[in-house]
């Protein structure tokens, strides 16, 4: 299980989202620079150890919090092959020095651990403690077969608040109808979405104070 080091990262990853959401289709910003709370995520481990999995729920406080967004990460010790439309940005991390920060959707580890979520072939973790497994997280999945982004992977992001990855058998075997796991960008609370094949569903603290639960991500 990966470790959660106690240290700093400059800049923070608030910061570094606050210069990246404006430019993603699927923001809702009134022109001003988004002004971002942590309000909930978990994380995912990566079996090989070199790549950090982190799904974060923030809140945009310039629209009074109206708005959550939902953005896994992925951070790396070098720059992934192939993902350069995806890099949020990097930082200097105390510990492990320069990390490249993806959004998840571009790094391949990070969508075969999220589709192993779904499938129950991973356990989610919790965001803020090492070796912790989070029992908040919910999961679902009705396919019976183990699923894997395209190589490579392809992505589509949608002004609706979907970001939609291409999926296959991981076996190689011919699918037999297109597959893929869409990030809601835009999670909302208790929400019934179209019929899925599998899902991630979590809770986060609401502007008020309260909690809130909804899907993150759908397999279909």
């Amino acid at each position: 299980m990966a470790t959660i080091h106690r240290t700093t990262m400059t800049p923070t990853k608030l910061e570094l989202l606050a210069g990246w959401l404006p430019r993603q289709p699927w923001y809702r910003g009134t022109g001003r620079l988004p002004a971002l709370t942590r309000v909930g995520g978990f994380r995912l481990d990566d079996p090989a150890g070199e790549v950090g999995i982190e799904c974060i729920v923030v809140s945009d406080g310039t629209d009074g919090g109206a708005t959550t967004y939902f953005v896994p990460l992925a951070y790396r010790g070098a720059p992934a092959a192939g993902a350069a439309d995806g890099l949020v940005g990097t930082s200097e991390h105390g510990v492990l020095g320069t990390r490249w920060i993806y959004d998840a959707a571009h790094d391949p580890v990070a969508v075969a651990q999220l589709l192993a979520l779904i499938g129950g072939r991973a356990e989610a973790q919790h965001q803020d403690e090492s070796d912790t497994p989070d029992p908040s997280v919910g999961r679902h999945s009705a396919a019976s077969e183990r699923l894997v982004g395209g190589s490579p992977l392809r992505v589509e992001h949608t002004a609706d608040g979907r970001t939609t990855i291409a999926v296959e058998p991981a076996d190689g075997a011919p699918a037999d109808r297109p597959r893929f796991l869409d990030l809601l960008r835009r999670p909302v609370p208790g929400a019934e979405h179209d019929p899925a094949d599998g899902c991630v569903e979590i809770g986060w603290v609401r502007p008020d104070g309260g909690t809130a639960r909804g899907r993150v991500a759908v397999l279909r």
